[in-house]
């Protein structure tokens, strides 16, 4: 299991906001090339994101399904990755002074993944999750800018 944590200079509600923007999603996500689509209804618990991985002409098209949606604090994600397997991504978000702290945690749950020992897959998803971070904290750093903008 790969845990990263860091903390952003924006809010949780900010936080939460880029991720209830399925749009969004390969900006922040290492490894999404393209959204196809997304549920009417999400990000509520059981709706998907259809999204491709890889680099073109490499790409795959797969989905991510919402398992918990409890905003501004928790998300969790089932991520297929195919061929690789499937993944559970854990989000939590908690306030610190003016900003907050996210924490992101990834597992394998089945396919090839699953079995790669953790002393290789876990320092792997730690470089790739610390990027997906920083650039979800630039997203919701930019919701933050747009909304001082706009004087909400």
């Amino acid at each position: 299991m790969s845990v990263n944590v860091r903390r952003f200079t924006c809010t949780p509600e900010e936080v939460f906001t880029a991720l209830a923007d399925p749009w969004v999603f390969p900006t922040w996500v290492v490894g999404a090339s393209r959204m196809r689509g997304a549920d009417g209804r999400f990000p509520e618990p059981g709706s998907r994101l259809h999204h491709s991985i890889g680099i073109w002409p490499f790409v795959l098209n797969d989905e991510t399904t919402v398992e918990e949606w409890d905003p501004p604090k928790r998300l969790v994600l089932h991520a297929k990755t195919r061929p690789v397997g499937t993944e559970r991504v854990l989000i939590e978000v908690m306030p610190r002074g003016k900003g907050c702290l996210v924490r992101m945690e990834e597992y394998a749950i089945t396919g090839i993944a699953a079995r790669i020992p953790a002393v290789i897959a876990d320092p792997i998803l730690w470089v790739r999750n610390r990027e997906a971070l920083r650039r979800l904290e630039w997203v919701a750093r930019g919701i933050s800018r747009q909304k001082a903008r706009s004087g909400s």
